[in-house]
């Protein structure tokens, strides 16, 4: 059989195949994603306080690291407040060569991306603490609203038609 032929053969077959709605490529979701072996339901992302904790501290750490660690505008800052790199950068410049200019450069990208960096740790590591606070009251509110005036559980009867 020719190209062509064996060609022409495997677009029909294609085309004989075809129907009008959309399959998805994709591999069947294994212990987690969509469907799965509890009934075809999703599960619900599970996470725990320690582990919010966790993250939120490593944040946190890495931010102040972050700040010692890749301040090169303010290193080695003189009277003025320029850090060293700056201050080479500015002496490059003086003496006509132009890698001062691309120095100088450098240490405005450099810094605006460690801003960024900081911006992003802090946002980290507050929103897991605000998340860890917030989910804590609202775990005090439901148990509270199980709970009778006199501090006894609601019977399962009861929770049963406030479900309903």
């Amino acid at each position: 059989m020719s190209f062509d032929s064996e060609w022409s053969q495997l677009k029909a077959d294609a085309a004989g195949q075809q129907s009008a709605h959309t399959r998805l490529n994709q591999l069947a979701a294994a212990g987690g994603g969509g469907g799965g072996e509890d009934g075809g339901k999703a599960s619900d992302l599970i996470v725990h306080q320690d582990d919010l904790g966790a993250v939120g501290h490593e944040a946190f750490v890495l931010h102040g690291e972050l700040q010692k660690a890749a301040d090169i505008a303010g290193a080695g800052a003189d009277k003025d407040g320029w850090g060293s790199s700056m201050q080479s950068a500015k002496a490059l410049s003086d003496h006509n060569f132009t890698m001062g200019e691309e120095l100088s450069t450098t240490v405005s990208v450099w810094t605006s991306q460690v801003k960024t960096m900081l911006q992003m740790c802090a946002h980290i590591s507050n929103h897991l603490d605000y998340s860890k606070k917030s989910h804590a009251n609202d775990d005090e509110l439901i148990a509270a609203s199980f709970r009778n005036r006199d501090g006894s559980a609601v019977s399962v009867s009861e929770i049963s038609k406030i479900v309903k």
